[in-house]
């Protein structure tokens, strides 16, 4: 018998007058190499915050020391066992059991029990869900999705997708992924899944430094090395940089409209004119439309912070 999937609802606007003392809530982030964790207040203010890297290549044994590291750090001592922990992962989840179905960058992490390793280190309850998924949250409750009810979260960078929020809740479809896997182009290069033509192969920061050697740009590492340089060839990598991200989310925009696309991770080095060339894309594209004209807006949160606090709302959902 199936497992039916718990529902991201979102949680009540908090009452007024003095709140009673209440456990902070608990958060992790779980990428290629990388465990990030948080003590997060119901505010939104994260008290505690760590991360510990891992070999990504390594067995899992590197992803169970990094977890228990991290826990170590933010979730034990005086008045830090959280009230749950939100867990934010990278790859395919399955929120019923609290696993890591598959991460194509980490072997050790498919069919990884996270929930379970991490409930049995911090004694608390332990919810995970793609980490897309919860950036949106963490835009809903603490950054540029205050007051929508429909909007999308993007994730740029060395992690790639899109968490939507629609007329007020997450859209969480069992088995779904975040669009970093839509096929963008029939016969572009082969992805790490195995596919041709990923949105993933020319929409992230693998690819931003592969077309920079190719243009002859030496040094580049993030679009932040390209983004100031007044160079005509610069310039040239970046809009199509920009215009890459924007044709995933040409799509989703076709799709469900959200209207306000917040941009989070390395869209934010890219500043005002990489902004304006990704809302431009969008607004042309789409300009068929009778939905709201979509706007790109960079996310107010750290690039850093977001998935984070949408771990800590996740805690919230289940309260």
């Amino acid at each position: 018998m199936a497992v039916e999937r718990p529902s991201l609802r979102l949680v009540p606007e908090p009452e007024s007058g003095p709140p009673a003392p209440r456990p902070a809530l608990g958060a992790v982030e779980v990428l290629p190499g990388l465990v990030r964790a948080a003590l997060v207040s119901r505010a939104g203010e994260l008290l505690h915050r760590t991360e510990t890297a891992f070999d990504a290549a390594g067995p899992r044994s590197c992803v169970d020391e990094a977890l228990r590291a991290a826990a170590e750090a933010c979730f034990r001592g005086e008045g830090r066992r959280p009230a749950g922990v939100g867990v934010a992962a990278a790859g395919l989840v399955d929120p019923a059991t609290g696993t890591v179905l598959e991460v194509n960058d980490v072997p050790a992490l498919h069919g990884y029990p996270v929930a379970a390793v991490l409930s049995a280190l911090v004694a608390a309850p332990v919810h995970v869900e793609h980490r897309a998924r919860l950036q949106v949250l963490g835009d809903r409750w603490f950054g540029a999705g205050r007051g929508r009810r429909t909007f999308a979260s993007v994730a740029t960078g060395e992690v790639l997708g899109v968490g939507l929020l629609y007329d007020g809740a997450v859209l969480a479809p069992d088995g779904g992924r975040s669009g970093a896997h839509m096929t963008v182009a029939a016969s572009g290069e082969r992805c790490t899944c195995g596919a041709r033509g990923c949105w993933k192969t020319m929409a992230t920061t693998r690819w931003l430094r592969r077309r920079a050697q190719e243009a002859g740009l030496t040094g580049v590492t993030s679009l932040a090395d390209l983004a100031d340089r007044d160079d005509a060839t610069a310039r040239t990598v970046v809009e199509e940089y920009a215009d890459n991200l924007a044709l995933g989310l040409v799509n989703v925009q076709q799709l469900f409209a959200p209207g306000l696309f917040v941009l989070h991770g390395e869209a934010r080095e890219g500043g005002e004119p990489f902004r304006a060339r990704i809302e431009e894309r969008l607004r042309r594209d789409t300009a068929w439309s009778t939905a709201e004209p979509p706007r790109a807006l960079l996310g107010d949160v750290g690039p850093d912070d977001v998935a984070l606090l949408g771990g800590a709302g996740l805690v919230l959902t289940h309260a």
